[in-house]
């Protein structure tokens, strides 16, 4: 049985097309088996809702009279990159405000998104050209003439888990991790998350289409940090950190309820945001990637207590028995709690299919396929 996305997209036009939730296909293969699943089943759904901190947004803000050529920037007292032409502007989401520490881009984007008045403030040294050397001012989304947001890194394919074996309390952008194995708290969303449903990249690709903050976004490259040459198990997933995706939309037309900002006490600033992939069933393989479940998904929970960027493993561990809300380390039962949505996760899966069987969202081919050849180097600090 081999399926093409050409063909998904005229059942989708027909009104012919069969799509089932991450969750539903699983269900369905236990009941019929992967061989009739996958001749039933022209697309599967995923998602995911969690902290993204790689982020942020490229504003465009329009030229003042006379013109301002800006190059220090800050909005609602949060700093953004100019030094892009002359009103270009990147808000990263983890970006801090000089005010308010609990405070930051991710906060100043969703602020934009719920159509609320920023503060903008902007300097520049002057020019024959760029005459004006500041302002002072108040914008909304709609004043300013883009706002494209680009996340460098987000949907990382199998976060590791995170727990402290010290005796002193961590505070960590993987939440507070208690001492002594007090907790474990993990980010990937198990069977729901899109990279674990599409494991070797064979349909998520340069410029795939995706639900990115409640609207259409893309699949731009590969994102940062894309480990995709990390080992795999017998079900082909890599255990552990892997493949990243960068994405990129229009924030002017996302819906604040995907796109939130977050402060994790002790760490800083991040932003939670909600993709969902719809991942066509181009053959029983991919509808056997498609069914697997948290029983069959591993991740390593590893021990924030080393100050190492090669923290030690505690063991590995199923998304099946961390969302059983404990797991056991070292004879000792441990609480475990998720940074995600899991729910969020599921209705993001849940609209992606609705948008499909309305016609509102046809599958895009891939123009390149992601690099599955790629590790992650380290940086070595010298002295000389």
């Amino acid at each position: 049985m081999v399926r093409t996305i050409d063909e998904i997209n005229e059942k989708i036009e027909k009104d012919e097309v069969v799509v089932l939730t991450a969750k539903e296909a699983y269900d369905l293969v236990k009941e019929e088996g992967v061989k009739k699943a996958a001749s039933k089943v022209d697309i599967v759904t995923t998602g995911t809702f969690g902290a993204m901190c790689s982020s942020g947004v490229f504003l465009n803000f329009g030229h003042t009279e006379p013109p301002l050529k800006m190059e220090t920037i800050t909005l609602n007292s949060v700093p953004a990159y100019g030094y892009i032409a002359a009103v270009d502007a990147y808000l990263g989401a983890t970006a801090r405000s000089y005010e308010n520490p609990e405070y930051g881009g991710a906060h100043v984007i969703e602020d934009l998104l719920s159509g609320k008045r920023v503060r903008l403030e902007a300097s520049g040294t002057g020019t024959d050209c760029y005459p004006k050397k500041d302002i002072d001012t108040k914008i909304t989304l709609d004043q300013i003439n883009e706002a494209i947001m680009f996340n460098p890194r987000n949907c990382y394919q199998n976060y590791a888990a995170a727990t402290n074996s010290s005796g002193t309390r961590l505070y960590t952008y993987m939440g507070a991790l208690l001492p002594k194995y007090g907790n474990v708290n993990y980010a990937t969303c198990g069977m729901w998350s899109p990279l674990l449903k599409d494991p070797e990249y064979r349909t998520i690709g340069i410029g795939t289409r995706i639900f990115f903050g409640g609207s259409i976004g893309y699949v731009a490259w590969h994102g940062t940090q894309h480990n995709s040459a990390k080992p795999r198990d017998e079900n082909n997933l890599p255990i552990g950190p892997a493949g990243t995706l960068a994405l990129i939309g229009d924030l002017k037309s996302m819906n604040k309820r995907y796109v939130r900002g977050a402060y994790f006490e002790g760490y800083g600033v991040s932003l939670m945001m909600g993709v969902g992939i719809p991942i066509p069933v181009i053959d029983e393989d991919m509808m056997h990637q498609l069914s697997l479940g948290n029983e069959d998904i591993k991740t390593v929970i590893v021990d924030y207590s080393v100050a190492s960027r090669s923290r030690p493993i505690v063991r590995e561990v199923s998304y099946q028995e961390l969302r059983s809300g404990f797991v056991e380390i070292h004879g000792k039962k441990v609480p475990t709690g998720s940074t995600s949505s899991w729910a969020l996760a599921r209705e993001i899966a849940t609209i992606v299919k609705q948008m499909i069987l309305e016609k509102r969202f046809f599958l895009s081919e891939p123009v390149e396929p992601l690099p599955k050849d790629r590790i992650v180097k380290p940086l070595e600090v010298r002295r000389r």
